[in-house]
């Protein structure tokens, strides 16, 4: 986070000091007065600089580099690198790294905590149409989970077309149903929905 501390006869003219400086705009910048000064009496006794802080706000991406940074490095986690790409409204974010197993955990719950933290700190303070869904992988492991699903999928919706009876998944994350929901939404014969409240919500895939 790159901010300065500027003095001047006015808060304007130490905030146009602090922008030149950090070579922003105005809404580009967090403005903290720390003293509004004083002209003191006849300009000159108890005469005092106004002075100001400014600070340059951080995009979504230098956010999410800067709250993992901190993260992986009190999980003494070392990664060769962080590829982030917006798509949207999501900011995916992919790490890379020689002992990155620590940050998926079982079945990736590690990884889905660490991106509900990300997003919480990325979003905070910020206003709501200017929010950002963070989409945090590691090692390419969601993109496999994701092929494991649709393949599961598919599978289960062969069994049920041929048994003609419903199936009932194990609970799953929303983004874990939203594949299933996804992958089955043009098949022929079976059709998706959920049940039950979370964490024990399940996907049902039933005959048309």
């Amino acid at each position: 986070m790159k901010w300065v501390e500027k003095t001047a006869k006015t808060v304007d003219e130490a905030v146009d000091l602090a922008l030149k400086e950090l070579g922003i705009s105005r809404d580009k910048a967090e403005i903290v007065v720390i003293d509004e000064g004083s002209k003191g009496i006849l300009g000159i006794i108890g005469a005092r600089p106004a002075k100001v802080k400014v600070i340059a706000k951080q995009t979504p991406e230098e956010k999410i580099e800067e709250f993992l940074k901190s993260v992986l490095a009190n999980m003494d986690v070392k990664i060769d690198r962080m590829d982030m790409v917006r798509d949207g409204e999501f900011i995916k974010v992919n790490l890379f790294g020689k002992n990155t197993f620590k940050l998926i955990g079982k079945d990736g719950e590690v990884l889905d905590a660490l991106q509900f933290l990300t997003g919480v700190v990325v979003n905070r303070g910020v206003k709501e149409e200017e929010t950002v869904r963070i989409l945090l992988d590691c090692q390419n492991f969601r993109k496999r989970k994701e092929e494991r699903l649709r393949k599961l999928a598919l599978a289960l919706a062969d069994k049920v077309t041929r048994s003609k009876k419903s199936i009932k998944l194990r609970p799953m994350t929303p983004y874990e149903r939203r594949i299933i929901h996804t992958t089955l939404q043009n098949h022929r014969f079976v059709t998706t929905y959920s049940e039950g409240e979370e964490p024990y919500r399940k996907v049902v895939i039933t005959l048309k």
